[in-house]
């Protein structure tokens, strides 16, 4: 399989898609939009974790302002190629972690918010430019960030439109963890690799159940919890997790 505007390589039950428009901070344009879509919606069956990053000294800086059918109808690109894209992230079968090695503004970071786990280096900065264009926050960021962060600290960020540090993201709660540049790329390789061994299954179960917290009441979220917490006790998967328990070795889980 060959892309244009994104790399992507898969090895130890680990796939990483590297969005790769460096000459332009790798920003969005119609073709990446749907070949991110393509490689999350047609996973190899081995692949266990995927690692979303950027090519050169960025994340990704938003939409291509250059892509002028994209800018002709924003409300058409939206519904169209953007809302493909995220849904492709959230609804991934399998952990998707987002390493942000640089710059992630506009809808790049609200992409990179979109994944299940967030890790950036400390050099980082997520940025809600939209306004700085007279546009609104979109890809998600109206209903990811002020979740993640209050009502506040949403509003200052997207009126503002004034970078937030990755160690200022990872206090706010906004991201899991910023790491030292040093540090980075081993951190990632060992979170995605954990995530690799894991239980698949279990996984996406607690990002159904999280997901799902934010419109139920405790009754309907107790009810979820019974309904799949009675899916993880039947799989293989916990099964393997009572053995090796038992045992005193450490699992070995299949991601069924």
């Amino acid at each position: 399989m060959s892309f244009e505007t994104i790399q992507f390589a898969a090895a130890d039950g680990v796939a990483t898609l590297t969005l790769n428009r460096p000459a332009v901070m790798n920003a969005l344009n119609t073709r990446m939009r749907a070949e991110i879509t393509q490689v999350l919606t047609t996973l190899a069956p081995d692949v266990r974790a995927v690692v979303m990053t950027g090519a050169g000294r960025g994340f990704c800086s938003g939409q291509d302002l250059t892509d002028a059918g994209a800018a002709a109808d924003l409300e058409r690109t939206l519904r169209e190629e953007y809302e493909p894209m995220l849904a492709a992230v959230t609804t991934c079968p399998v952990p998707v972690i987002a390493a942000v090695n640089g710059v992630a503004a506009g809808a790049g970071a609200n992409l990179a918010l979109a994944a299940d786990v967030v890790i950036a280096a400390d050099s980082a900065s997520f940025i809600q430019a939209f306004t700085r264009i007279g546009l609104i926050p979109d890809a998600g960021g109206t209903w990811i960030i002020p979740r993640a962060v209050g009502m506040a600290r949403a509003m200052g960020m997207m009126l503002f439109a004034e970078p937030v540090s990755a160690r200022q993201a990872a206090d706010w709660g906004m991201i899991w963890q910023a790491l030292p540049d040093a540090d980075f790329a081993a951190g990632v390789t060992a979170r995605a690799q954990a995530l690799a061994k894991g239980p698949t299954s279990a996984f996406l179960a607690i990002r159904q159940a999280l997901t799902a917290s934010f419109g139920n009441d405790m009754q309907a979220q107790l009810a979820l919890e019974a309904r799949l917490q009675g899916q993880a006790g039947r799989s293989a998967d916990f099964a393997e997790g009572v053995t090796a328990f038992l045992e005193k070795r450490p699992a070995v889980f299949t991601g069924r």
